[in-house]
């Protein structure tokens, strides 16, 4: 018995979806500090059109890349924004966590 090619890529989208909420449930979104960003030494940029990235996040101690607009950053850091569920998720990530969207 076959795939289906028809639909594969809304399966594999709903399964990505439902790894993402369970990582979402393990814990909370973990940032980094105000120590480690420097806010109050470091200029931030923000970006008026965020681009898209893809990057590691963690719920708890629980690791998952997920798609993200890239809004703010420094010389170190990244500020990110997804959704998770419907639920709007934000936080500070290290800039080497960032990769470009692929343009496939």
């Amino acid at each position: 018995m076959g795939t289906n090619k028809r639909y594969a890529e809304q399966v594999d989208q709903r399964m990505s979806d439902r790894i993402l909420q369970r990582a979402a449930a393990s814990g909370p979104l973990q940032t980094l500090t105000s120590t480690e960003l420097q806010l109050d030494v470091l200029p931030v940029t923000t970006d008026p059109k965020p681009r898209v990235v893809l990057v590691w996040v963690r719920f708890g101690r629980v690791p998952v890349r997920v798609e993200a607009e890239a809004c703010m950053w420094t010389a170190r850091a990244v500020a990110i924004r997804f959704r998770v569920a419907g639920t709007e998720h934000r936080c500070w990530v290290w800039s080497g966590a960032i990769e470009p969207e692929s343009e496939n």
